[in-house]
């Protein structure tokens, strides 16, 4: 049986490319680029692997970690004063996180239907 893409993912995934991106055009300094590009990487490579395989878990719940690490990174890493680089990981980490949450939910469900169907 054929696993069903999710089309959230793609959500997920240009959130992360417009993460991974932003410090071309969002004012900043070297940490939030730094922090920005791995963490914007890090979610396009997770992205990219649960479109390839739609009902990992284990990819699910680590799509919705790094929204939280998107969220915390401006404090975690002091850049909450640069502001569009903060609110550029703000909003790109409750994208990811509410997402990534969903997603889980969403295959956790699937993969019990599949389970009791006969």
């Amino acid at each position: 049986m054929k696993e069903k893409i999710h089309p959230q993912d793609f959500i997920v995934l240009i959130a992360g490319a417009y993460a991974l991106l932003s410090p071309i055009w969002t004012t900043t300094e070297s940490r939030a680029t730094t922090t920005m590009i791995v963490l914007g990487a890090v979610t396009v490579v997770l992205s990219v692997i649960e479109l390839v395989r739609p009902d990992m878990l284990s990819v699910e719940g680590v799509t919705a970690l790094m929204g939280l690490l998107f969220i915390i990174s401006p404090w975690v890493m002091g850049f909450s004063d640069t502001k569009p680089m903060a609110w550029t990981a703000w909003v790109v980490g409750a994208v990811t996180l509410v997402v990534g949450a969903l997603d889980l939910q969403v295959t956790r469900t699937h993969q019990r239907h599949v389970t009791t169907t006969p």
